[in-house]
């Protein structure tokens, strides 16, 4: 037995589709199971300030312009 997992994006037309495709096909194959899982939300590898203030900066106006890479380091 082979247990493959899919992530399907049933709210497009595509992925609601290939879900009845599915369904269909194997509607009467008993050798053939599709479980639907709970969607696991992955976990953010950034620290949680950092999107913070990231989501901030990218929504306020302010804008810093510098010409060398250091003076970028230097206005943080």
């Amino acid at each position: 037995m082979t247990t493959l997992t899919l992530k399907i994006n049933d709210k497009t037309n595509a992925g609601k589709t290939f879900l009845a495709f599915l369904k269909t096909f194997v509607a009467k194959e008993k050798a053939v199971e599709i479980i639907k899982a709970p969607v696991v939300k992955e976990k953010s590898p950034y620290n949680p300030e950092f999107v913070k203030m990231i989501n901030k900066a990218e929504k306020s106006k302010n804008r810093t312009e510098v010409k060398d890479v250091n003076d970028l380091w230097a206005s943080l």
